[in-house]
């Protein structure tokens, strides 16, 4: 009965919201980004914790060993027997989504095959992107059922983006860690945890870049935008007011008090995504910058033409190596240890 009421209830509310565009009146980008490097359009935060990371001693090489025991392979088999690989035969319309936005980004031939796309069942809004070697993509079905069109297109631009700006070792290496259970005080579960909480901390940085490179695969802010509101909502956008929760986006950003400010960073320690808000925010001051009608523009950095100083320098990268080094010391090892004290336990020595 409760289902029935909503569902008569929803074209009302709908009818009541603010007038938005539908997707069938936004062109999906008909160009490509010919030779699109992610340097283009990284987001500083994401520069400055990968170079942070990358720099703890030992970590790469703990991380690449823990992909090649089979962990990644197991992965993969979990998700071959649970979810439904999409192609030009099974939900087709999905299915040319993904491949037109590996078009647009160009993303290049750098894994054994193009990457796939899956849909499993889950009551979450949620995609991701997994696989060092291949790559593929897993939708949610309640993700396929609430968002529009335009919003699934902005998910896969998002998910192509962590390929593009290569996130998917560590990623993937997340992954593996975020399934991995071990007693609290066994001896791996030290290292383990710390590496876990270092790489949450990469992860949300790394989004960041993502979310741009969604908005240059729908070729439209709002789009994301949007996207983002219905991922913090869980509610299709019809019945929703995108220029409400612009304003809440903005009042956000114009929140300066301190101690709240640190309040939001505790709470997301242990978690995979930044708040659909500050999300959004970023985005907004993203385009605001002119950055997005740069690129779309034409005028990019192209794969192989970085300039030298990519890696990122100065006070970003110092304040994730310290925090980094805090998250090691806070589980009680050294940065220097880390990395090979891990793959011993993993190991079994």
């Amino acid at each position: 009965m409760a289902n029935e009421e909503s569902e008569k209830a929803a074209p009302q509310v709908a009818k009541k919201s603010a007038p938005r565009k539908k997707p069938v009146g936004k062109k999906a980008p008909s160009s490509r980004y010919e030779g699109l490097s992610v340097a283009s359009f990284q987001h500083p935060a994401d520069r400055a914790a990968t170079a942070a990371l990358s720099a703890v001693p030992g970590l790469d090489t703990a991380v690449r060993w823990l992909i090649e025991q089979g962990y990644e392979r197991a992965l993969y088999q979990q998700n071959l027997a649970a979810s439904v690989l999409l192609g030009t035969t099974q939900l087709p319309a999905t299915y040319a989504t993904f491949t037109d936005v590996l078009r647009v980004l160009d993303l290049p031939d750098s894994t054994e095959k193009p990457p796939t796309l899956y849909v499993t069942q889950d009551s979450t809004l949620n995609a991701s992107t997994v696989g060092s070697q291949n790559p593929y993509v897993v939708l949610t079905s309640r993700l396929l059922e609430v968002l529009e069109p335009d919003e699934v297109r902005a998910v896969l631009g998002h998910e192509a983006g962590h390929i593009l700006a290569s996130h998917v070792v560590y990623h993937t290496a997340l992954q593996i860690l975020l399934g991995l259970t071990l007693p609290v005080l066994s001896p791996g579960a030290i290292p383990l945890n710390a590496v876990r909480l270092a790489l949450l901390e990469w992860f949300r940085a790394a989004e960041l870049t993502c979310d741009r490179a969604a908005v240059l695969a729908v070729d439209d802010p709002d789009v994301m935008i949007r996207t983002l509101m219905v991922l913090g909502s869980g509610l299709p956008s019809g019945l929703l007011s995108l220029p409400a929760f612009k304003q809440q986006v903005r009042e956000y950003q114009d929140w300066e008090d301190g101690p709240d400010r640190l309040r939001r960073f505790l709470a997301l320690l242990s978690q995979t995504h930044g708040t659909p808000v500050r999300r959004a925010s970023e985005v907004a001051r993203w385009v605001d910058s002119g950055e997005f009608e740069r690129i779309r523009g034409g005028d990019f950095i192209k794969r192989g033409e970085e300039p030298s100083s990519m890696s990122a320098t100065g006070d970003a990268v110092a304040h994730y190596s310290e925090r980094f080094r805090d998250i090691f010391s806070s589980a009680g090892e050294s940065v220097a240890k880390a990395g090979s004290k891990l793959q011993s336990w993993l190991k079994g020595d």
